[in-house]
């Protein structure tokens, strides 16, 4: 009779506490990136009456355990151009206050006045930045993300062009054959400098090509018309010489024409340009065919200086950047880390965990590899508490209670029962 009462104290005491966690889990429903916890009971040693051990009788319940439930949350697309989600498994790996590494699913970031990338309770995210060059290695060290939003971005010279193009075979040589190509680049400073490329048909599958003059105010250009580059075809179309250099087999690199502007008047180093003939996977971007001439493709690396006007976070976590030109480019990529074990980590509150004395070494790579999931830009992963089942759970473990509470007044009036003989 005394271990009902023992007994049904427990089940209060486990129900209790069941109850609390599914009023976390209730207050946590539109909490970025939660993830629910669940109740175990299991029960206490029991107490064997008789010689026979036949009849045993249990001594309550013990504790609940509550174990966090990785699950995949709802990912929902958002407004926030610095949001992310994680599809699949892994966290975003942070930084608090102290140094401390954390982990959390929660992916609506923000940034900080000096331009940190941050969780929403002021985490520093963790990844990878590219250097001034816009490279970007990820199999280093990770560290914090400073995004350069309203920094100026240097000038890069056009080193390279590609023109894709056709070049009439049925057309007569002469000046009636030429066709004119204007192509933009960029000088040193970051100047607009367009350059006038010129082909005619000297004869049979051959044709001579060259800069047109620049104003003397803007500098010299070679080759000019007086010593212009050659370039020969086969009787299928195909470019077989360029300026006296066979490219029959393609010479590996392949060659080039180099276009130089030297005295330029803006005060800006010399420009020289190599002009290709080959595509960077070595296919013929020239070709000598009966067909109107013209140009398909035009291809120049250089840019002008411009300004990071917005940054937003990209699938897998790459951060994009819009520049004042129009262009973009890569900056940084968000980390994510790998946990074998996610149950055994510990909440630490604002949506983050720390590893346990149980936790697996987490390992720390790119979205999408070694086993994480993948990162979308410009949405969020919602809270993997589910109303419908926490009412449920609510309910289950009410009865459970108001039942237990019912053996106490059932053994209570035992007792008194009991109690009574003796009168």
């Amino acid at each position: 009779m005394f271990t009902a009462f023992s007994s049904a104290l427990s089940a209060l005491s486990g129900h209790s506490t069941a109850v609390d966690v599914v009023g976390n889990n209730l207050a946590n429903l539109n909490t970025i990136g939660f993830k629910r916890s669940e109740v175990s009971f299991y029960d206490l040693l029991s107490r064997t009456l008789g010689a026979s051990g036949k009849t045993q009788v249990g001594m309550g319940v013990g504790r609940p355990i509550t174990t966090r439930q990785f699950n995949q949350g709802p990912v929902q697309s958002s407004s926030g151009r610095l949001d992310a989600a994680i599809q699949g498994e892994g966290f975003f790996v942070i930084k608090d206050a102290n140094g401390g590494t954390l982990y959390t699913r929660a992916g609506n970031f923000q940034k900080t006045a000096d331009g940190y990338l941050v969780t929403a309770t002021g985490e520093r995210v963790q990844g990878w930045v590219a250097d001034t060059n816009g490279n970007l290695t990820t199999t280093g060290a990770i560290g914090d993300i400073q995004i350069p939003e309203g920094t100026l971005r240097p000038a890069t010279p056009t080193s390279n062009l590609f023109l894709t193009m056709n070049l009439n075979a049925a057309a007569d040589a002469g000046t009636g054959s030429q066709l004119r190509v204007p192509v933009r680049t960029f000088d040193s400073l970051g100047n607009e400098l367009i350059v006038t490329l010129t082909y005619e048909k000297t004869g049979p599958n051959t044709w001579n090509a060259w800069v047109e003059d620049l104003d003397a105010s803007v500098g010299t250009a070679s080759p000019d018309s007086t010593s212009p580059f050659t370039l020969t075809f086969d009787s299928f179309g195909s470019l077989t010489d360029i300026d006296g250099t066979s490219v029959v087999p393609m010479p590996d690199p392949p060659p080039t024409v180099p276009i130089s502007i030297t005295g330029l008047g803006s005060g800006a180093d010399d420009l020289t340009v190599a002009l290709n003939f080959y595509a960077p996977t070595g296919a013929p971007i020239v070709t000598q065919l009966a067909q109107p001439s013209g140009t398909s493709g035009m291809v120049q690396d250089g840019k002008p200086a411009a300004q990071v006007s917005r940054v937003a976070v990209g699938d897998q976590g790459v951060l994009l950047a819009q520049y004042t030109d129009g262009t973009e480019g890569i900056i940084g990529q968000i980390a994510l880390a790998g946990i074998g074990n996610p149950d055994t980590l510990i909440a630490v509150g604002n949506n983050a965990f720390r590893v346990s004395a149980s936790t697996a070494e987490p390992v720390i790579g790119t979205a999408g590899s070694g086993g994480r999931g993948s990162i979308i830009g410009g949405a969020i992963e919602a809270s993997g508490a589910d109303m419908a089942k926490e009412f449920t759970n609510l309910i289950v473990y009410q009865r459970g209670y108001q039942a237990n509470a019912r053996v106490i007044t059932t053994a209570d009036e035992l007792s008194a029962e009991t109690i009574n003989l003796k009168r």
